[in-house]
């Protein structure tokens, strides 16, 4: 079985209205928030062999808040995620090394949510507990959802994960309080 990863960027700052989009920085709360699902990640023993990125800025820091990553993964950072939509995010999945055991996919919406939505697929939407219907609601800023694949990354489909969990920053003790 593989692992997919798929982690919105957190909380954006909205504050310089002069600065593109893409060059969006996150906010005070999306550092807090950050920084909380990385510990949340170390503990819950999630840690990818590859992280595909986009390359906006408000991703990147995302990114940054969690290093050190464990075993040091391949990071591609990829114009290609900034706000893609979820066939082009599946697309780019399937050309992920076959050796990968684990990806972290970090992105944008609607994108995300809908590559979430379309991996549950129909079946895993309707027996997938709290964790698909919290997914099917929204995918917040800085939230995870965590897949098991089963076959190569190269086959991919829809229907074709597993939702093991869903986690909102808000769901974390340090964000909650």
């Amino acid at each position: 079985m593989r692992q997919l990863l798929l982690l919105r960027h957190a909380k954006s700052s909205w504050d310089d209205a002069s600065l593109s989009d893409h060059s969006r920085p996150l906010n005070a709360r999306g550092r807090m928030a950050a920084a909380a699902m990385a510990e949340q990640m170390r503990e819950l023993g999630l840690v990818p062999d590859v992280v595909l990125v986009s390359s906006s800025r408000r991703t990147l820091q995302t990114l940054e808040a969690l290093q050190p990553i464990e075993g040091g993964p391949l990071v591609e950072v990829m114009d290609d995620l900034y706000l893609a939509p979820w066939p082009r995010l599946l697309e780019t999945l399937k050309r992920v090394p076959g050796t990968a055991r684990s990806v972290l996919l970090l992105g944008h919406n609607p994108g995300m949510h809908g590559l979430g939505l379309a991996l549950m697929g129909p079946a895993g939407a309707a027996v997938g507990g709290p964790h698909a219907r919290r997914l099917a609601e929204g995918y917040p800023t800085g939230a995870l959802a965590e897949f098991t694949v089963a076959g190569p990354w190269s086959q991919l489909a829809e229907g074709g994960g597993r939702l093991v969990r869903f986690l909102a920053p808000r769901d974390l003790p340090e964000i909650a309080a």
